[in-house]
């Protein structure tokens, strides 16, 4: 039997692209030998002290809440309960287009079977230690440039590869999220190679 590699995905949220290359990731699962794993980073953390627009330093306030209840919810029921927790509060925050705050929280960890009081950690900097490891454990071998989706996976060599990306919509399935999963390693594993991208011309298709 095929031994299945472990990918690990980190992810914000608040991010629509973030949400969408996910949900390709989980179709990659089907159709290739690796296992998901997710991670959080965070926005508003890789933001700090940078000269923003109002409007979007208000999304970055607000954007503490998700990611420490993600944190908390990993540290009393373990690493598998944030991809179950990612998928509840991505489905509201992104399908539903429901408001970040208590009750949203509250509900997507009793969507995941999770403890709903641990919406209140969305509000405690108890969390932010452990929120600032996992980023920068994420976005070490990125930079700062870039920000989320970031993916770790075993290269075509069995090397490691980190990346940003892929900015994808609406989301392959199937078969041809693995023909994209094996493009991606390629050009990731290849040295040297840093930069592929074009002007987005739609926004995040959510299917």
């Amino acid at each position: 039997m095929t031994d299945r590699a472990t990918v690990d995905m980190w992810f914000d949220p608040i991010c629509p692209w973030a949400w969408i290359t996910s949900r390709w990731l989980l179709e990659v699962e089907q159709v290739r030998d690796v296992t998901i794993r997710f991670h959080v980073m965070s926005l508003t953390v890789l933001n700090e002290g940078r000269d923003l627009p109002e409007e979007y330093q208000e999304l970055m306030r607000t954007g503490w809440g998700p990611v420490r209840v993600c944190v908390a919810a990993e540290q009393k029921y373990g690493q598998d309960a944030v991809r179950t927790l990612y998928t509840a509060l991505g489905t509201r925050i992104h399908l539903g287009k429901e408001n970040l705050g208590p009750e949203l929280y509250a509900a997507a960890l009793t969507d995941a079977g999770l403890d709903p009081e641990l919406a209140a950690a969305a509000e405690s900097t108890a969390y932010d230690e452990a929120l600032r490891a996992s980023h920068e454990a994420g976005m070490r071998p990125v930079g700062t440039d870039v920000g989320t989706p970031v993916v770790h996976a075993p290269g075509p060599d069995g090397t490691p590869v980190a990346f940003f990306g892929p900015v994808v919509t609406p989301r392959p399935k199937g078969e041809a999220a693995g023909r994209l999963w094996d493009g991606v390693l390629l050009v990731a594993g290849t040295p040297g190679f840093y930069e592929l991208k074009r002007s987005r011309e739609i926004g995040p298709t959510f299917d």
